[in-house]
């Protein structure tokens, strides 16, 4: 049974929404002074900033695509899909975007829900040890939303209280991408005071979750001892999280058994079923086999396609090639080749497709895999294992404690194969190659590549002639790493200026 905490409502009084023809004498008001009761009025507030995070704004379409397109790993297939997704695929974006507006928009809507959770607790009379727990959820949320906001944009408006007052409000400056990173050390440290060490869920965040966004943050910022800390903190309490890497990478992305499993730590749970954009997953759709038939949703759109180099450059022995990639489809009943795929669509592309999201959907209510019910782990524990890999190297190099984390990931791509073998007696440059290609590797397609390649400033290596996409001749190191601010907050609040370099 798929956990109550999927919420696909919006909390009245979160989100500031606009509208033409308001009534000009409101019916009723619930002010948060009336609201905040008990802790579950809390808990209702924080509710309203998860139903955010599954909205077709934010992962369940354009800001996840967004990130995956600018990797190395993900191409377009359809070259006829809408140009303001090609901008992101081949670094041609300009300020107007259509993408950007719409998931920076909810993902301040995501921060307005949590602080409007975290004022409305001091309304609330209850001990610390009964709110506080409570709390930390939207203190982490919080650091979540900052977090790919930081990361994508630089210098921001920083809220942590709710808008009172439009008129201040609209006249805020950003803050320093510094001070940002502060503010989101800040609350994850809150959360990990005040989080449970398990929660019902792994869609709720526990402690674990707080401990290895700690990590990721540290390691995104470059401060590798503490980076390592965090992570090796939560490779200590393994046992006391209820953490343990999946037997079966494949389970990872069944929708039918990941539910069961120990390895995510934070996760966004889609419901499978029809509610318009909020709560629908469009990634089965975006990355499936135009007019496939093997797994009954209607095929895919060939959006987002690996390159063949992503494909023939890896290893047949690794396991999760196989997971990962579709290399044949079903068409008329028959099994074909990726080389035929275009054979039975115009619109499709000889390519292998990503596997991960069409395979095993669970019940979807919609054509093409969309409302699927997928978890997407945001975070999960062979990622942490990495994480420590990689902070380790950069402090102690050459570390066989670093190459043991490295080799726990390895050996469940084996699958009881040979390969891929435990690495050995690398120098730090070599280990600092190896922890990045695994990341690559074990992470493909999970939303993460972009992010290294811009923490790690390797996009002119990555986007050269030799990459896996072949050159891409408008990457700009000096732009691309950020993305433009929407120009309509720019038009309303010039305190915002200037605009991101090069756009």
């Amino acid at each position: 049974m798929k956990t109550a905490y999927k919420f696909l409502f919006l909390l009245i009084g979160l989100t500031v929404v606009g509208c033409s023809d308001l009534e000009e004498e409101p019916v009723g008001l619930l002010a948060p002074e009336g609201f905040f009761q008990s802790t579950k009025d809390i808990q209702t507030a924080v509710n309203g900033a998860y139903g955010h995070m599954t909205h077709e704004d934010f992962w369940g379409r354009k800001m996840s695509l967004t990130i995956m397109l600018r990797s190395d790993m993900v191409d377009i297939g359809d070259p006829t899909t809408a140009a303001r997704r090609i901008q992101h695929n081949d670094f041609n974006v300009p300020a107007d975007n259509g993408m950007i507006p719409d998931f920076w928009r909810r993902t301040y809507q995501m921060i307005a829900a949590t602080n409007q959770a975290i004022a409305g607790a001091e309304l609330v009379d209850a001990a610390d040890e009964q709110k506080n727990p409570i709390l930390a959820q939207a203190y982490f949320i919080r650091a979540f939303a900052y977090f790919h906001l930081v990361r994508q944009f630089g210098d921001i408006p920083y809220l942590d209280e709710p808008v009172t007052d439009a008129a201040a409000a609209g006249s805020i400056s950003k803050t320093s991408a510094t001070d940002v990173y502060a503010k989101i050390l800040s609350d994850l440290e809150f959360a990990k005071q005040w989080l449970p060490n398990r929660q019902a869920s792994r869609t709720i965040p526990a402690k674990s979750a707080a401990h290895s966004y700690l990590a990721l943050v540290h390691l995104t910022m470059g401060n590798f001892q503490e980076a390592y800390n965090e992570a090796k903190g939560v490779i200590d309490n393994e046992s006391a999280y209820n953490l343990a890497l999946e037997s079966d990478f494949q389970n990872l992305f069944n929708a039918n058994t990941i539910d069961g499993s120990l390895e995510p730590i934070f996760a966004l749970d889609f419901n499978g079923f029809r509610s318009g954009d909020a709560g629908q997953d469009y990634q089965p759709a975006l990355t499936g086999i135009r007019s496939d038939e093997q797994y009954g949703i209607g095929g895919g759109w060939s959006v987002a396609v690996p390159s063949l180099t992503v494909y023939n450059s890896w290893d047949d022995r690794d396991y999760r090639k196989a997971v990962s990639f579709d290399a044949t489809g079903v068409f008329d009943g028959n099994v074909e080749p990726f080389t035929n795929y275009r054979n039975f669509n115009s619109r499709a592309v000889n390519r292998p497709h990503i596997a991960k999201y069409t395979r095993f959907t669970g019940t979807t209510a919609n054509n093409n895999g969309r409302a699927s019910q997928h978890n997407y782990s945001m975070i999960r524990y062979a990622e942490v294992l990495l994480i420590a890999a990689e902070a380790l190297n950069e402090v102690q190099a050459g570390s066989a404690e670093a190459l043991s984390y490295i080799n726990r990931v390895r050996e469940r791509a084996r699958n009881g194969s040979t390969f891929p073998e435990d690495l050995s007696g690398l120098s730090q440059d070599a280990l600092r190659t190896a922890v990045l290609e695994e990341r690559r590797l074990e992470l493909a397609f999970e939303f993460k590549r972009w992010y290294d390649i811009a923490r790690r400033r390797i996009g002119n290596d990555v986007f050269g002639a030799s990459g896996l996409e072949g050159a891409k001749p408008s990457f700009d190191a000096n732009r691309d790493y950020l993305l433009p601010l929407p120009p309509d907050e720019l038009a309303r609040n010039p305190n915002l200026l200037p605009q991101n370099t090069g756009y």
